[in-house]
C-alpha cells in the first residue's frame, strides 16, 4: 500500500475513487477487516479433515461459480478466451501461492502467525511495484526490514515453529497476493471491468490450478469429514470468497491500493487473538513483538502514499 500503492496507482486506466463515506466502501471494508482476520483459523478448522489444497479449490472454484452467474445476470458478457487467459496467472498467483501456500502451511504453523506473515503483502506491494514503473524508496526498502524484522522475531518463538517448508511457503505467500494483486489492478477488458465477473475467473481459474496440483501432490477427500470441517468449508465459502473477496475486488477497482490494503493493518491482531481464544494457540511475547513491528513497517509504508494523496487532493482543489 505504500509506494507500491503509488506504483500501482497508475494503472492502464485509473479507477474512480470512492468516497469516504461511500458505503459500499465502509461495508467493503468491514468485510476484509473482520471476515478475512478469522479465515485463518476456519482454515486450520477445515483442515483438521479435509486436505489443503482440495479444500481450497472447492472453496473458490464453487464462489467463483456463483459469482459467474451473478455476473451474467447482471448483464455482463461471457468472457472470451483472451480473458480466461489474462486473468489465468492473476488466480493462480492469488489462490495457489496467496490462499493455497497458506493453507499447507498452517498443517504446522499457527493460524495467528500466518495472519501476521502475511501482513506483509502490502510491503511486497511496494517492492513490487517495479513492475509498473516505480522503483522503491528507501522507506519502502526500510519498511520491507522492519516487516522482515518481525519475522525474525516470530521465528525466535513458538509461533513460527514448524516444518521448514511450511516455513518458506508462508514466507512467500503475501509475496504472490501482491504480484496478483498488481497485475490484476491492469487487467482492461470488458468481462474484467465488472467486479463480479473479475472475481469470478480469478476464483475460477485459481480453483481449478488447486485442483490439478493438489491432485499431483496426491490429495483426495476422505470418506468421512467431521461436521467442523464441513463448517468451516462452508464459512470460508460464504464469507471469505463470495463477501470478502468480492468487497476485495471492489476496492482494488474503486479505491486508491492504499486504502483497499488497509486491512493488513488490522487482520494479524485479530487473527492472533483469535487463535488463542478459541483454539489455545501460543500468544507470548515474541508473537506480541512482531505484531506491533509488523504494523510499525505497514504504517511507515502507507503513511507516504497517505501524505501523497492528500497532497495531490489538495491541490486538485
Amino acid at each position: 500500500m505504500k509506494r507500491m500503492l503509488a506504483s500501482t496507482e497508475t494503472p492502464a486506466v485509473a479507477p474512480p475513487i470512492a468516497s469516504r463515506l461511500d458505503p459500499k466502501l465502509i461495508a467493503s471494508l468491514a468485510a476484509v477487516y473482520l471476515i478475512w482476520s478469522s479465515t485463518y483459523l476456519a482454515m486450520k478448522i477445515a483442515m483438521h479433515d479435509l486436505p489443503p489444497l482440495l479444500m481450497a479449490s472447492m472453496r473458490f472454484a464453487s464462489a467463483g461459480m456463483v459469482l459467474l452467474l451473478v455476473a451474467l445476470r447482471r448483464g455482463v458478457k461471457w468472457p472470451t478466451a483472451r480473458d480466461w487467459l489474462s486473468v489465468a496467472p492473476v488466480g493462480t498467483l492469488l489462490f495457489v501461492g496467496g490462499n493455497g501456500f497458506i493453507a499447507i502451511a498452517q498443517g504446522t504453523i499457527p493460524s495467528g502467525a500466518t495472519a501476521v506473515v502475511a501482513a506483509m503483502m502490502p510491503l511486497w506491494m511496494g517492492v513490487l511495484g517495479v513492475i509498473t514503473g516505480d522503483r522503491p524508496t528507501r522507506r519502502e526498502w526500510l519498511s520491507l526490514a522492519i516487516g522482515f524484522g518481525g519475522i525474525l522475531v516470530l521465528m525466535g518463538g513458538p509461533s513460527l515453529a514448524g516444518d521448514p517448508l511450511h516455513i518458506v511457503l508462508v514466507l512467500c505467500a503475501p509475496a504472490a497476493w501482491a504480484l496478483g494483486s498488481i497485475i490484476a489492478r491492469r487487467l482492461d477488458s470488458p468481462a474484467t471491468k465488472d467486479v463480479f465477473m473479475l472475481s469470478a475467473m480469478e476464483m475460477i481459474t485459481g480453483g481449478v490450478a488447486l485442483f490439478v496440483i493438489g491432485a499431483l501432490r496426491g490429495e483426495s477427500i476422505p470418506h468421512h469429514v467431521g461436521a467442523k470441517s464441513w463448517i468451516a468449508l462452508a464459512y470460508l465459502w460464504v464469507a471469505g470468497s463470495l463477501i470478502a473477496f468480492t468487497a476485495y475486488s471492489w476496492l482494488l477497482r474503486n479505491t486508491r491500493p492504499v486504502i483497499a490494503t488497509s486491512y493488513a493493518y488490522v487482520n494479524p491482531g485479530l487473527a492472533v487473538v483469535l487463535g488463542a481464544a478459541l483454539s489455545g494457540e501460543p500468544l507470548g511475547p515474541t508473537t506480541i513483538i512482531a505484531n506491533v513491528l509488523m504494523v510499525v513497517a505497514i504504517w511507515l509504508a502507507l503513511s507516504k502514499a497517505r501524505e501523497t494523496a492528500r497532497r495531490t487532493s489538495l491541490s486538485s482543489g
